[in-house]
């Protein structure tokens, strides 16, 4: 038997659409598989002493969505959490226990060594955790599963990132319970494609799902589609880096959609890149259910567009908004205030030029996440010793390790950064303001995670992308 468990225990909840993947796929190839959901449990340690006094697994599979919150300052970690778990599984199970997730195969190898699973999935893991399942039975010829980390001699081999060309998912979508999923969590997922060939300087999501896109083919996402619909989910957010590249993959899937009447029955949210979004797209989204868009707006500054790798302008980000204005879709615009070489003027013109253009709403966080192998990296390192940069931000002591939360606030927004861009937002509305560092400060940001206004809301009924939920909370 696999047993897989959900680690994450964010709240408002998440469901591990990665983890449904891996299960559904393990059964359609005759694997025994149970799923252990903590996020669902009161009390997880005693629902673990329960499952394991009556199962034994061959193999436990964890699913770590997030290393961290990537929020500044909360810079909450969550890597030691993972590690005291595997430690509560050695006493429950002799069983070995691999992990995967995207938070796991950004950091893979320094989770392996961290936490002291036997395995670790790189990549994808519909076709890795069966592998790995049967050569547990047969040969283990461990070096032959793709996206495996293993032990052999006592040092961590680490295989080729499973990526594969072709992307086929299940799309049943039955082994976990996501009914209470959308009843607490106001949304469920769904993925169209995997990875991303933008190098954005600071983007982590090439190093978890692949340099280039992988699409899935329409019909099957559309399938996927009914199936939640058929379980009473009709409020979805896709999960994909960004929804429109390729863009020919996001015409045909809404094509498709359009073509089953789903537009009309399921309201979706996504994330997009601003460029390239045109007429034609924007209307076929809003067409097949689209009500709101997150953009990767990260700054309206050319200089700090340049410096973040975005292909798009300023120019590019007010047309994005006027189409959605056109089409009736809610609009979202990530900002990222800080980067190498942010002053308080880009950041003005940045937050002057939102105003203008008039998205519902923007984020506007301060701080980047330094993720290794992102460009990030190499600009850090550009600057000279890093234990000296006066840009580097962190909770933890001794040298300075990447792998947990670290961030960079460029100095030239001065010794208050968040109260600066504070003072530029003006008391705009339209605007989650990044927290101040002070313990005593007013938390008016959107870290998501455990945040008792969206899980109250999402408790009285509502639903939808949790940017949304809190524009609608202002708006009362």
């Amino acid at each position: 038997m696999l047993t897989l468990i959900n680690t994450n225990r964010m709240m408002p909840p998440i469901g591990p659409i990665g983890l449904e993947y891996v299960a559904e796929a393990a059964q359609d190839q005759g694997l025994e598989v149970e799923v252990l959901d903590l996020c669902l449990c009161d009390d997880p340690d005693a629902a673990l002493t329960a499952y394991f006094s009556d199962h034994t697994p061959i193999l436990i599979g964890l699913s770590f969505r997030n290393v961290d919150d990537c929020f500044w300052p909360s810079a909450q970690w969550f890597v030691p959490d993972l590690t005291r778990l595997v430690q509560c599984l050695r006493s429950l199970s002799g069983a070995p226990i691999v992990a995967g997730g995207v938070g796991f195969s950004t950091f893979a190898r320094r989770v392996v060594e961290a936490t002291g699973v036997d395995f670790g999935v790189h990549g994808d893991g519909e076709q890795a955790t069966v592998a790995l399942y049967r050569q547990l039975h047969n040969g283990r010829a461990f070096e032959t599963v793709d996206g495996l980390l293993w032990r052999r001699d006592g040092q961590i081999t680490c295989n080729r990132p499973a990526w594969p060309s072709n992307l086929s998912l299940p799309t049943r979508r039955r082994s976990l319970d996501n009914a209470t999923y959308f009843a607490r969590g106001g949304q469920c997922g769904i993925e169209t494609k995997r990875g991303c060939d933008r190098r954005c300087l600071y983007c982590a999501d090439p190093l978890a799902k692949g340099t280039r896109s992988r699409v899935r083919q329409p019909n099957e996402v559309a399938d996927e589609v009914e199936s939640l619909l058929a379980q009473g989910i009709d409020v979805l957010h896709t999960c994909d880096a960004e929804f429109n590249i390729p863009r020919n993959h996001a015409l045909a899937l809404c094509e498709e959609l359009i073509r089953r009447g789903l537009g009309e029955k399921v309201q979706w949210y996504t994330y997009l890149a601003v460029t390239p979004l045109d007429a034609e797209l924007a209307r076929a989204m809003k067409r097949a259910g689209c009500i709101g868009i997150n953009f990767t707006g990260d700054s309206a500054s050319e200089m700090m567009l340049r410096t973040y790798r975005q292909p798009h302008r300023a120019a590019d980000l007010a047309e994005a908004v006027r189409l959605c204005r056109d089409n009736g879709i809610k609009v979202m615009i990530d900002l990222l205030l800080g980067g190498p070489g942010e002053t308080p003027e880009t950041a003005a013109t940045t937050i002057e030029f939102v105003k203008k253009i008039g998205p519902d709403c923007a984020g506007a966080s301060v701080g980047i996440r330094i993720y290794p192998g992102t460009g990030m990296v190499e600009k850090v390192a550009s600057e000279g010793p890093v234990e000296t940069n006066p840009a580097i931000r962190r909770r933890y002591t001794g040298p300075c390790d990447f792998f947990q939360p670290t961030f960079y606030i460029a100095p030239g927004l001065g010794p208050e950064p968040a109260r600066l861009v504070k003072d530029l937002i003006a008391g705009d509305q339209r605007f989650f303001e990044p927290t101040e560092e002070h313990p005593d400060a007013a938390t008016t940001d959107h870290n998501y995670n455990d945040n008792a206004e969206l899980v109250d809301a999402i408790a009285q009924g509502a639903r939808g992308a949790y940017w949304d939920i809190l524009h609608r909370l202002r708006a009362m």
